[in-house]
């Protein structure tokens, strides 16, 4: 061998030596020093880690750098990362340590998507000078974001947007200085923070030459800086501005930015005058929906030269004929038209777009056009890339034709809302790609065909309010992906005429299906008699409906706990028998609706044993639940909704309900009994409070009116009540229903009632959220009665319109105040079963709303106002048995109601068939508002009648005496004038007789 070869083999080997040496430190510096482990640690104590994630951060484990979402540098072994997002509620809680300063090669900190109450974002962020990216989005931090955050030098890729939270505070920035240091920016997010003060956003971001790309959506920004000379922004490449109200034409600037391939304008309101996108050369994405600028043909032929792939022109005005300018744009791959005025055919030119993979046409009232004509232009392609098909809100016809099957990479698939009939195509199952299929609200008919088994990828299903009939296919069975089963309302009718028929019962008792659903909505299908124990294997599921669907079986006492993760479940409306065993029951439930089954027993059992921290609505409205209600509120402590109406309860109230935050309370229709404890008037944010139909005693306390101000409902009907009304109650201003109707109470009505705002008229009602507690999702609450003209009815959706007031069957004496005359929104006043007096205030007429008025069984007299002819809207009307007189107003709508309502009086007039006692009067009547002088003599007649005899006679008789001429010829013309006379009476008699 040559000194030279051994010399090379030599050399050789020194070099393995050293890369041997170089891997073995560099794998025992691998491990993280103890410092660094022990910040880490620290950083641990300080967070709530329900999730469990950081199970391996744990001294014994001595390399911090095989952690959970710890990275760590091969050479040195210093962390350099630290990633920690919340995933699918996995989220982190609590403070955040300042011992992470000891991570001193810190480059990467992400805290996304975790729930950090509201806290500031730390300060001493600002001080990692080796940070490169930090991402603090979606994390529930409030205040101002620190200046100090402008010390990261280094700093490339800050994520600090939409912090806020539903239960935080926004983020905020007075201005944006401190971003003018970090000349390395080139990717800034700030979504969602306030940027309303801040005036300066414009100047520093032009200052930052890197940027590449610039989210600022949804930041409260108004002012857009209209003339702006030049900008500096020569490699943005994205820009974000949307969900912004500038409410401007929009700013050329913008424009100018050639190097923009994003641009998202939407909702930002801009009008015009219309922008010119020449220049946007290298556009791919523009999202401009919202926006009143886009409605012009010219804009899109701008556009033609461009190589958009992803347009979106929503409810931008878009009429039919602007579709014809978008020809040209075959690169398209995402199309978004909803909410516009395509009112005419979609053109056959949309077919040029066999790139499309997702087109939505949804909520533009297409038109009388078929299914089968829309799918043509697209077929028209000899691979079909459509992935998504959004057409719901329009008047689409027609049925689905089986040439649907050819849309092979379809995933999702929305047809909802429109007017589609026949049956569902068997080659929907040729869909393999298919994940979402939406056909709600149509007019299918027929069976669903049992290839929908072979749609293996299908994750949602939404088939409600249609005509489908028969059984659900054994073939749905195999959809081992289905996550959402929507057959919400498919058996009820309700819309369209008839709805779906569907029943679901299994050929195998103990058949378990291979999908695990997260929504099951079954209501008013057939699944009874016997519970369906099937459900028990559905283990994800966080939303259950099975109301209405004929079980009468009872319920398994492990059904509920069987559900961990379950927040909404409504098994109402079926005759489910047996006690109530809910004992156990998922942490997370928020909604609960077990109303109107055959539940019996005990509320201790649910409500003592359960520790129900998130639950804020609770119906067991209509069972047969007895014995006290239990002293266990605590363990309720988010309870809004508490509906315990219609069921055998008995006990006085619980003290500790007024530690709740409650906003409807329903006990109607028990057996409770007491007063009302002071405790209640914690409940100042309550909106109803239905305690009719118990035996509660006492008098109506005072704080009612004072605390309770927020209530528009108050029914304390059929309880024991006695004493006065309170005045105070006329410091609920929002009250619309006022029902103390079956007490015994006595006194005066107060004349304060005219304080109620919306009864009169004052303030408008808005009921959304009031519907809400009333009928909840879905829901229309059964107990809550309606007493007009003794007839008790069902309070049902419309219930934030009606306005009532029923103080009958009670001891009520004095007059009725005139000031109820001023609650011109009042549909129902029932004062009947009272000792009232007086008459009845003549302004009556000016509650034109009245539909229900109810006076009778009284001590009133008088008249009846002439101004209740105004009343319109009257479809019950009774005044029967007072002391009332006179006659009727006619040309009313008094007319129409029977003879009882005006019984007991001393009234005249249709339609009653006897006068009474009334005098006779002439066919006039008075006129609205006309006062009836009293009986007696009327001297103003006497006197007209006298002057007129002596005026009449000495006009005849003064000329005869004064003028003898005038004498002769007047008694000359008598004498004629008998002579007349007498021979035409001979000459009839002669004729008569034959004389």
């Amino acid at each position: 061998m040559s000194a030279r070869s051994s010399y090379s083999c030599f050399h050789l080997f020194l070099l393995v030596v050293l890369a041997l040496f170089r891997l073995c430190s560099s794998n025992q510096n691998s491990h993280c020093n103890d410092v660094e482990r022990q910040a880490l640690l620290w950083f641990k104590h300080g967070l709530t880690d329900e999730s469990r994630r950081l199970t391996s951060w744990v001294a014994e484990n001595k390399d911090c750098c095989t952690w959970a979402g710890i990275a760590c540098n091969n050479s040195t072994g210093h962390v350099h990362r630290v990633h920690l997002p919340g995933l699918d509620g996995m989220t982190l809680k609590g403070d955040i340590s300042k011992s992470l300063l000891d991570l001193k090669q810190l480059k990467h900190l992400d805290l996304s998507c975790n729930d950090f109450g509201g806290i500031q974002v730390p300060k001493f962020i600002g001080s990692f000078q080796n940070l490169r990216y930090l991402n603090l989005s979606y994390s529930n931090f409030s205040g101002t974001i620190p200046p100090q955050l402008g010390n990261l030098s280094k700093l490339h890729v800050p994520i600090l947007g939409s912090f806020h939270g539903r239960l935080s505070e926004t983020t905020s920035m007075a201005n944006m200085k401190w971003l003018s240091g970090l000349g390395m920016l080139h990717h800034l997010d700030m979504s969602g923070v306030d940027l309303s003060k801040a005036t300066d956003w414009l100047q520093v971001i032009n200052s930052l030459p890197s940027l590449v790309q610039l989210h600022l959506s949804g930041c409260e920004l108004s002012n857009l800086h209209m003339y702006v000379p030049s900008v500096n922004l020569r490699s943005l490449s994205v820009l974000d501005l949307s969900y912004n109200n500038f409410n401007s034409s929009v700013s050329q600037w913008i424009f100018s930015v050639t190097s923009l391939v994003s641009l998202d304008l939407t909702e930002c309101h801009f009008h015009g005058p219309i922008p010119s996108f020449r220049n946007l050369t290298s556009l791919e994405l523009l999202h401009v929906a919202m926006n009143d600028f886009m409605n012009s043909s010219s804009i899109f032929q701008e556009l033609s030269s461009s190589n958009l792939i992803s347009l979106d022109i929503s409810g931008c005005g878009i009429s039919s004929s602007v579709l014809d300018s978008l020809q040209n744009l075959t690169n398209l791959i995402s199309l978004h038209l909803t909410g516009n005025q395509l009112t005419k055919r979609i053109p056959k030119s949309l077919g040029n777009f066999c790139k499309l993979r997702e087109i939505d046409l949804s909520g533009n009232n297409i038109g009388n056009i078929s299914l089968t004509y829309f799918l043509e232009s697209f077929l028209e392609c000899k691979s079909p890339a459509l992935e998504s098909l959004w057409l719901s809100y329009n008047y689409i016809t027609g049925i689905i034709p089986h040439s649907i099957g050819n849309l092979s990479f379809l995933r999702t698939l929305d047809l909802s809302d429109n007017q589609i009939s026949g049956p569902i195509p068997y080659s929907i199952g040729r869909l393999s790609s298919l994940e979402e299929l939406y056909v709600g609200y149509n007019q299918i008919n027929g069976n669903l065909p049992d290839s929908i088994g072979q749609l293996s990828s299908l994750e949602e299903l939404s088939i409600s309010y249609n005509r489908l009939n028969g059984s659900l296919p054994d073939s749905l069975g195999q959809l081992s992906k289905l996550t959402s089963l929507d057959f919400l309302i498919i058996c009820l009718q309700y819309l369209y005429g008839s709805a779906n028929k569907l029943i679901l019962r299994l050929q195998v008792a103990n058949w378990i299906p291979p999908f695990q659903l997260r929504s099951l909505y079954l209501k008013s299908c057939v699944l009874g008699p016997q519970f369906p124990l099937w459900l028990q294997s559905q283990k994800d599921l966080k939303e259950l409906d099975i109301s209405n669907t004929g079980i009468s079986s009872p319920m398994p006492e492990s059904f509920v706990r069987s559900f961990s993760k379950l927040l909404y479940l409504n098994m109402s409306n079926n005759h489910i028998r047996g006690p109530l065993t809910f004992s156990g029951i998922p942490a997370t439930l928020e909604f609960i609706d077990i109303s109107s089954n055959g539940f019996w027993g005990t509320l201790h059992p649910l409500l003592c044993s359960s520790g129900v921290t998130t639950t804020y609505y609770l119906d067991l409205e209509n069972n047969h639940l007895s014995g006290d209600i239990p002293e266990c509120w605590e363990k309720w402590p988010r309870l809004g909704i508490l509906n315990l109406g219609n069921n055998s309860l008995s006990g006085e109230i619980p003290r500790t309900l007024g530690s709740l935050d409650l906003q409807y309370l329903n006990m109607h229709g028990n057996k409770i009994s007491g007063r009302l404890h002071s405790s209640l008037m914690n409940l100042t944010e309550l909106d109803v409070l239905e305690l009719g139909r118990n035996e509660l005693t006492g008098s109506i306390p005072t704080w009612i009116g004072t605390k309770l101000t927020h209530l528009r409902i108050l029914n304390l009907r059929l309880n024991r009540f006695d004493g006065n009304i309170p005045h105070e109650l006329c410091h609920i201003r929002h009250i619309q229903i006022l029902d103390l109707a079956h007490n015994n109470l006595s006194g005066n009505i107060p004349r304060c009632f005219n304080n109620f705002s919306i009864l009169s008229g004052i303030e408008s009602n808005s009921g959304d959220d009031f519907s809400y507690f009333i009928n909840g999702p879905e829901k229309i609450t059964e107990g809550d009665s309606l007493v007009t003209n003794e007839r008790e009815d069902t309070y049902s959706s419309i219930l934030p319109l009606v306005m009532l007031i029923d103080l009958s069957s009670n001891n009520l004496t004095g007059y009725i105040p005139s000031e109820l005359t001023s609650l011109l929104e009042l549909t129902s006043l029932n004062l009947s079963r009272n000792q009232l007096s007086g008459s009845i205030p003549e302004k009556i007429g000016n509650v034109k709303e009245l539909m229900s008025l109810d006076l009778s069984v009284n001590r009133l007299s008088g008249e009846l106002p002439m101004s209740l002819s105004s009343l319109n809207f009257l479809s019950s009307f009774n005044v029967s048995f007072n002391n009332l007189t006179g006659r009727i107003p006619t040309g009313t709508q008094l007319q129409s109601f029977g003879e009882s309502s005006f019984f007991g009086n001393k009234l005249c007039g249709a339609p009653l068939t006897e006068a009474n006692g009334c005098e006779p009067v002439e066919a006039a009547t008075h006129t609205i508002g006309e006062k009836k002088e009293d009986d007696g003599v009327d001297w103003g007649l006497i006197i007209s009648i006298v002057v007129g005899f002596v005026c009449g006679f000495w006009m005849i008789m003064g000329p005869l005496i004064v003028r003898r001429s005038w004498r002769i010829a007047y008694f000359g013309f008598l004498s004629k004038l008998r002579y007349m006379v007498y021979d035409v009476i001979h000459k009839y008699c002669c004729h008569m007789f034959s004389c």
